[in-house]
């Protein structure tokens, strides 16, 4: 424990710290995270890896099942999955069928198609759960936090006032007040056909 570190007034410090390495404050609060790191590093990853499609997990979600799939709706080009391991509820990938790693690899159609499913899925998660707002995002290549940077796929996180709290850092605990399935069903009903 560092002199840095705040303390909650019980002796325990919140994983914050605000100094720049040589004792001058930056700023910056930081949120120590190294339960994520397994994530980061990879070595959840299937033995081959994500780079061939018989790996790789956007791949393989539009040819399971209906009951095991968490795929929302399909288009020609690209589909919308929900994230098995969402940031918050709701959390929608949209995803080209062409197995690609970057968005420069997408041809005109497949770039339309995935704009259009973004804003179809916005419309969605509005309608379904009233988001107030979202983050959108693609992490192109594993230095910028890709965890399956072989397939592009786009983040559709939904958020609300207040939905940023300590229980994922402090308890180890991520709460999601609804099951993926249920999730799921809500937004196939809304998806427009």
């Amino acid at each position: 424990m560092t002199g840095a570190e705040r303390h909650t007034g019980n002796g325990v410090t919140d994983g914050l710290e605000r100094h720049a390495g040589n004792g001058m404050t930056d700023g910056l609060e930081r949120l120590w995270t190294p339960h994520r790191m397994t994530y980061v590093s990879g070595e959840d990853r299937p033995e081959g890896g994500y780079d061939k499609p018989d790996g790789c997990p956007f791949c393989l979600a539009p040819r399971l099942p209906a009951e095991e799939s968490l795929v929302v709706a399909r288009g020609e080009r690209v589909f919308a999955v929900l994230n098995l391991y969402p940031y918050n509820p709701g959390h929608l990938l949209v995803c080209p069928y062409r197995h690609v790693p970057d968005y420069t690899d997408l041809d005109l159609a497949e770039t339309a198609e995935l704009a259009a499913f973004t804003q179809t899925a916005m419309r969605v998660v509005r309608r379904v759960s009233n988001a107030h707002g979202f983050n959108l995002g693609m992490n192109q290549g594993g230095v910028a936090g890709a965890g399956i940077a072989e397939h592009l796929h786009q983040h559709v996180v939904p958020r609300w006032g207040g939905d940023a709290n300590f229980m994922p850092v402090i308890g180890q605990t991520k709460v999601l007040p609804q099951l993926l399935a249920d999730t799921r069903n809500l937004f196939i009903r809304a998806w427009p056909n």
